[in-house]
């Protein structure tokens, strides 16, 4: 616990530090906050992959800009990574959203890569919906290597 602790205080001093805002990655145990787009919501089946985007408008970039990620953490009753995000359709019609979360370490480290999927998560036009992300935690540790997540694919159909 001292540890979950010690990595949830590191969390918030870094979106205190850099600012949350337009990113699309969260650290494991804290949270980040990220912008969503409004506009013309009007492509089939947008994606993209990185982080945070700069500004623009392309259709690539809006169903990336419409997730938000909450909270990564590992889960150890379950041994699962698990992260929450928030989904918001500011458009004028619904959509089925697929989200891609990638589990990152430190630079330096040698973390596994991990990843967790959900397809199909409906939002209504100009409403958001919370969804959780899970992938089986590959290490056989207590998930500590994992230090933050980040959404590289979002689509919308």
């Amino acid at each position: 616990m001292r540890h979950v602790r010690a990595i949830a205080v590191f969390g918030i001093a870094v979106v205190a530090l850099t600012g949350a805002r337009g990113s699309h990655g969260g650290g494991c145990g804290s949270s980040s906050s990220g912008s969503s787009s409004s506009g013309n919501h009007n492509s089939d089946n947008d994606s993209t992959s990185g982080g945070s985007l700069p500004g623009g408008s392309s259709s690539a970039d809006k169903a990336i800009r419409d997730v938000t990620v909450n909270e990564c953490a590992y889960d150890a009753a379950t041994r699962n990574l698990v992260a929450r995000v928030t989904v918001k359709n500011d458009g004028a019609l619904d959509y089925d959203y697929s989200v891609t979360m990638k589990f990152k370490g430190d630079a330096a480290g040698t973390v596994i890569p991990a990843s967790a999927t959900k397809t199909a998560i409906p939002v209504a036009a100009g409403a958001s919906v919370n969804a959780e992300l899970t992938t089986s935690y590959p290490g056989t540790g207590d998930g500590s290597e994992y230090t933050r997540c980040e959404v590289s694919r979002a689509s919308r159909s």
